[in-house]
């Protein structure tokens, strides 16, 4: 499995998405679940996936699917 589908499969997970209610443009806008928890737990699983550590900066705007894979680029994660 590539890191783009262990990406996606963690934030599946995390927000309990089904096929249907996924889209690559995702925000914490679209899920009612997605509040200060749930992001502490989303920051947490990827930092110990990915083996990198988030500076506080880059957790607070991590509030999309597309920003988050831009922001574990900036962490040298093939994505």
């Amino acid at each position: 499995m590539n890191n783009q589908a262990i990406y996606e499969r963690i934030f599946r997970s995390l927000f309990m998405l089904e096929d249907k209610d996924f889209e690559s443009d995702y925000t914490f806008a679209d899920h009612d679940n997605w509040d200060s928890m749930a992001h502490l737990q989303l920051i947490s699983e990827l930092e110990d996936h990915f083996d990198v550590l988030f500076d506080s900066e880059d957790i607070l705007g991590f509030g999309s699917y597309q920003n988050g894979m831009k922001i574990l680029r900036g962490y040298g994660v093939d994505i």
